[in-house]
């Protein structure tokens, strides 16, 4: 029952994000390609089959192993399972998503750096592998069996509210910024959980401007965990533009490549799909130019 609910939830906050961005023009079809919007499209429904694969692993594994473990902890209230969830859920998608911007994720995770734009669209654009092996999804599942229950699905449409806003080109943390009264609103959500100002640094096509950080700034829900462990940028303004730099040379990645690596590789030239000395981004970082 929650899955269906967060799944149901999942897709009406896309779909009105979606209409909010094409009311204030900000859909990014100017930047967006066929090989794009197929990408975001699959991507769109990767949740809706990768989750509840899932979840039949995990329960089917723990009614094997631990029949007795179900509902086990289906009484506890929930100041007892927000510590839980954020630690077990929450801080350990920080840990994977930095896991993803080095050399040995960074392939599956990729298509999500690879939008020349930002969208509540792009919120769920990685590689397939990158996606099922995120471990926050089967500690979630995991907590399912041990009773999480109501929690569960109250924490994930908080959690899926949020990240979607942090991706979404409403950018509605501006209209605090631009409040005297509500800038110290503004000064706590942005080092508590992911805004659009701060989740858009993490998006950008390059570092070194002071806005730029996609070496840093990797929180979902938490925006926090990057205050603690030393990778938060806040710098209350907007990437003028998005993506890999090594697109704008030698083209971009087709969007089944991207999707699912290593069942299909790559054939373009310098590509860190292929040579995995190539996956480092940086501000110091050399690209020739297309004239070079």
């Amino acid at each position: 029952m929650q899955s269906l609910l967060l799944n149901h939830a999942y897709l009406l906050i896309l779909v009105v994000c979606g209409v909010l961005e094409a009311a204030l023009g900000r859909v990014g079809s100017d930047k967006s390609d066929r090989n794009e919007t197929l990408l975001d499209v699959v991507t769109i429904a990767l949740p809706l089959v990768i989750r509840p694969m899932i979840y039949f692993v995990v329960v089917g594994l723990s009614l094997s192993l631990a029949p007795q473990a179900q509902n086990a902890l289906k009484d506890w209230p929930w100041y007892a399972w927000l510590p839980l969830y954020l630690l077990g859920e929450d801080m350990l998608q920080y840990w994977w998503h930095r896991l993803g911007h080095t050399r040995y994720t960074w392939v599956w995770h990729r298509a999500h750096h690879s939008a020349p734009y930002m969208g509540a669209r792009v919120t769920f654009r990685n590689g397939f592998l990158y996606s099922f092996f995120m471990p926050n999804v089967w500690t979630n599942v995991l907590f399912l069996f041990l009773g999480a229950g109501g929690f569960a699905a109250a924490y994930g449409l908080v959690k899926i509210f949020v990240i979607i806003g942090a991706h979404s080109e409403t950018r509605w943390d501006q209209y605090l910024y631009r409040s005297k009264h509500l800038k110290p609103l503004a000064w706590i959500l942005e080092r508590t959980i992911s805004t659009p100002a701060t989740h858009f640094a993490h998006h950008a096509l390059t570092e070194g401007d002071g806005i730029g950080h996609y070496n840093g700034n990797f929180g979902n829900l938490l925006f926090f965990w990057d205050v603690l462990f030393g990778t938060a940028l806040i710098a209350r303004k907007y990437p003028p533009s998005f993506g890999v730099e090594k697109d704008l040379v030698y083209g971009r990645e087709r969007w089944w490549v991207q999707l699912l690596f290593p069942l299909f590789q790559s054939k373009r030239e310098a590509s860190d799909f292929n040579d995995p000395t190539l996956w480092f981004r940086s501000s110091s970082t050399q690209f020739p130019t297309a004239a070079e």
